[in-house]
């Protein structure tokens, strides 16, 4: 019985329930997520609902972005809405953020 993301640090599980039950409510809180015109979303869904949420994703004006395996049936999933610039992040190399500081000692 997965454990169904809600948000960040809260989860629940529905014992007795099947896994189309599980996929459903994990679509409906991806499409509620979306339907708030959040610019990126991220969420951990099962690998089964992946094809499901990429369609509603296009449908809703979002894009599949990263997708990574979390273990046997279950990925992270991003999604960012369509015409949003991506987040830039600032990336060190190893020599460039120990490297320096080695040099001037």
């Amino acid at each position: 019985m997965p454990k169904i993301e809600i948000e960040d640090g809260l989860t629940l599980r529905f014992p007795g329930r099947d896994a189309s039950f599980h996929e459903g409510v994990e679509i409906g809180m991806l499409a509620t997520l979306m339907a708030t015109g959040q610019p990126e979303i991220v969420r951990t869904i099962s690998a089964a609902a992946l094809e499901q949420a990429q369609a509603l994703a296009g449908g809703l004006g979002y894009r599949a972005g990263d997708v990574r395996p979390l273990g046997a049936d279950r990925l992270s999933l991003t999604l960012v809405r369509r015409g949003c610039r991506p987040r830039l992040r600032v990336v060190a190399t190893g020599a460039e953020a120990g490297g320096a500081a080695a040099q001037r000692g």
